[in-house]
């Protein structure tokens, strides 16, 4: 049984899709192990502690970056964590918690990278003009949004999209990705070649 990490910041959507997922059997042989968040008040941590699952608020007030993240790493080690999943984080991992989980630590993305990273990609996809954004599942490496693709699941811009509604069509694509990438790598049935990740 294989045992997943979340971490969030905010409501957690992208998590309870990997829980219902889980719950479905789209994710087999798997559980998750234990959620944390930046945020006291992250809906997700409440709506995680509803679920019975192990969840903890970790401080971040007046530590570096890095003595954050190893707080980060303790925990997850103690929760003997195979497997780390992003699900609304927004903060830059440090290279010491890289480098406590080498291509194990998967994000979700919506845009479809190298497109648009950072903050606001839906509102860089409707400035730039283009026609077709989405979202990307990928490892994490030191540099923003930059780790080897895992997964990539692409949605139309409408001219009347606003960065709301192609945000909310985006999320409903994520939900849907995540699960999908999670499952592949957990099978094991692949390898990296390059920026490549192939099926075997």
């Amino acid at each position: 049984m294989k045992r997943l990490g979340i971490l969030l910041s905010g409501r957690g959507s992208n998590f309870l899709a990997i829980h219902q997922a889980l719950r479905s059997g789209q994710i087999a042989d798997a559980e998750i192990a234990v959620v944390l968040s930046n945020k006291a008040d992250a809906p997700g941590l409440t709506a995680a502690r509803a679920l019975g699952l192990p969840a903890f608020h970790i401080p971040i007030a007046g530590r570096t970056p890095e003595q954050r993240d190893l707080a980060f790493v303790a925990k997850l080690q103690e929760y003997a964590v195979d497997l780390v999943c992003l699900a609304g984080y927004l903060r830059l991992l440090s290279p010491a918690f890289i480098a406590a989980f080498p291509q194990r630590i998967l994000n979700i993305h919506p845009s479809l990278l190298p497109s648009f990273p950072g903050l606001d990609a839906q509102q860089q996809a409707l400035e730039y003009g283009a026609k077709i954004t989405g979202c990307t599942v990928h490892f994490v490496d030191e540099q923003l949004d930059h780790g080897v693709i895992v997964l990539e699941r692409a949605v139309p811009v409408e001219d009347d999209d606003t960065p709301d509604t192609l945000a909310a069509r985006i999320l409903a694509e994520e939900h849907k990705a995540y699960p999908e990438a999670i499952a592949r790598v957990l099978s094991g049935d692949y390898q990296v070649t390059g920026r490549r990740f192939l099926k075997r």
